[in-house]
C-alpha cells in the first residue's frame, strides 16, 4: 500500500516531541478533495488526492508552513507523485488593511528538474461582511517552468449569517514569458489566460467540507475546463 506523503507530513509534525511546546502556535489539516485545481488548471489529471498541511505561527506577524499533496504520477509535472509546498509569510494589520508578503518553494517528488520558487505579496480589507482579497505572485524566469510567471487575483469571501456556510469567488490571471514552450505549459498551457471560481464551505468544530466551481479561458488543454470539486477534511 502506498503511504502518501501527505499523511506522513501530518503525522511526523504531530508525533515530534521537539514542536511539543510549540502546541498552541501549530495547526494542522487533513483532507480529501476530487481533483487539485490551481489557478484553474488540474495538477493531478483529475483524480483524486490527499493533502496534509501543517503550519507554525512564530510571530504575530511571521508564520512557516509545509503542505504535501498526492498526484499520483501527473503529467503535469513529469510524472510526480506529489507536490510538496514550503512556505514563509508575513503580514500586518494597517488601519483596516492587511497587508501580506509570501514565499513559496514547490517540490515534486517523484519527478526530476521540476521544482520552483515564487514570491507575492497581497491586502486584504472588509466592505461590510465580505473580506476582500488582492494578490499577485511571481515566479521568475525558472528552466523548470520554462521562463517566468505572473498570477494576479482578486476574491472576495463572507459569511451566511446563522449558519456554518462561507461562501467565496475569485477570478484570476495567469502571464509571462516563455523561452520553452514544453516547460511554459506546465502553467500556461495555450499562453496568457483566465481562471475564476466560486465556492461555498461548511465548517463545523474540527470538520470541515466543501464544494468549488472552477473553470478557466483555456479551451485546448486537458482538465481546465469547468468542473465541480468535492472536498471534506479535519483540522488540529
Amino acid at each position: 500500500m502506498r503511504v502518501t506523503l501527505a499523511a506522513g507530513l501530518l503525522l511526523a509534525a504531530s508525533a515530534s516531541p521537539a514542536l511539543a511546546q510549540y502546541a498552541d502556535t501549530i495547526s494542522g489539516t487533513v483532507e480529501v478533495a476530487s481533483d487539485e485545481r490551481r489557478r484553474g488548471l488540474s495538477w493531478s489529471d483529475g483524480e483524486p488526492v490527499v493533502r496534509g498541511a501543517v503550519a507554525l505561527q512564530a510571530t504575530d506577524e511571521l508564520s512557516f508552513d509545509a503542505a504535501a499533496t498526492s498526484l499520483w504520477g501527473s503529467d503535469r509535472h513529469g510524472g510526480a507523485d506529489a507536490v510538496v509546498d514550503l512556505g514563509a509569510s508575513y503580514a500586518r494589520q494597517l488601519d483596516g488593511w492587511r497587508l501580506s508578503a509570501r514565499g513559496t518553494y514547490h517540490l515534486f517528488p517523484g519527478a526530476s528538474g521540476q521544482g520552483y520558487g515564487e514570491f507575492g505579496a497581497g491586502a486584504a480589507f472588509m466592505i461590510g461582511p465580505a473580506n476582500i482579497d488582492l494578490n499577485a505572485s511571481y515566479a521568475p524566469r525558472q528552466g523548470s517552468i520554462g521562463g517566468d510567471n505572473l498570477y494576479l487575483s482578486a476574491a472576495a469571501s463572507t459569511g451566511i449569517p446563522g449558519t456554518p456556510l462561507t461562501v467565496s469567488a475569485h477570478v484570476g490571471r495567469s502571464s509571462g514569458s516563455v523561452r520553452d514552450e514544453g516547460n511554459a505549459a506546465r502553467l500556461r498551457p495555450g499562453g496568457t489566460y483566465w481562471d475564476h471560481g466560486i465556492s461555498v464551505d461548511y465548517l463545523q468544530r474540527r470538520w470541515f467540507a466543501g464544494v468549488r466551481y472552477a473553470n478557466s479561458s483555456i479551451d485546448d488543454a486537458r482538465h481546465s475546463g469547468a468542473t465541480l470539486i468535492g472536498r471534506a477534511g479535519i483540522t488540529f
